[in-house]
C-alpha cells in the first residue's frame, strides 16, 4: 500500500482551509501586530498570544504551539509588560499557559495542560501545574518531535496496513 493515496473523508477534507486560516492568523500576528514569531513555527488555529503587548511574543523556528494554548506578556494587576519567548524546536502541548516574562529554552516539550510560571532550560521536558522539569538532556527535532517517533509512526502504519 506504500504510496497509495487516501481519499480524505470527515473534516480532513477541509484541510487546505485550516491551513488557510492559520497562515492568515500568523501573518496578521507577525505583520499587523508586530508579534515574533518565525515562518517556521506552526501555530494551532485555536492558540491565543497576547495582544495587550503583542511585541513580546517571541516564537523560534520550526516550534510548535497546540490548541488552545495561552502565550501572555503582561500582568495588569502589577502594570507589567514582559517578553515571553518560545525557542526553537519546541512543543507546547494544548491548553497549556505560559506566563509573563517565561523564557522556553530551544528544544523542549511542554506538556499538555501545564501552567509554565518559571522559564524552562534547553532540552528540557516540563509538565504540570505548576509545571515542573520531568525530564532533562532530552533530544528533539523540528517542532520537539522525538527522533524515534518517525520509526514509530512507520511500524504502526506497516502493521496495519495503512
Amino acid at each position: 500500500m506504500a504510496g497509495q493515496k487516501f481519499r480524505r473523508t470527515g473534516s480532513t477534507r477541509f484541510l487546505w482551509l485550516r491551513s488557510i486560516l492559520v497562515g492568515s492568523k500568523k501573518w496578521a500576528y507577525r505583520s499587523i501586530m508586530g508579534m515574533d514569531i518565525h515562518p517556521t513555527a506552526e501555530i494551532s488555529l485555536s492558540a491565543k498570544f497576547d495582544t495587550s503587548y503583542p511585541a513580546g511574543v517571541h516564537v523560534g523556528e520550526y516550534s510548535y504551539i497546540a490548541f488552545e494554548t495561552r502565550i501572555l506578556c503582561h500582568d495588569r494587576t502589577r502594570g507589567m509588560r514582559m517578553d515571553t519567548k518560545v525557542g526553537k524546536n519546541c512543543f507546547i502541548g494544548g491548553r497549556s499557559l505560559i506566563m509573563p516574562g517565561v523564557e522556553i529554552g530551544d528544544n523542549c516539550i511542554v506538556g499538555a495542560g501545564s501552567v509554565v510560571t518559571k522559564s524552562v532550560p534547553p532540552c528540557t521536558i516540563v509538565a504540570g501545574n505548576p509545571a515542573i522539569v520531568m525530564r532533562e538532556g532530552i533530544e528533539v527535532g523540528r517542532y520537539g518531535r522525538f527522533s524515534e517517533a518517525d520509526a514509530r509512526e512507520a511500524n504502526i502504519a506497516e502493521s496495519t496496513g495503512a
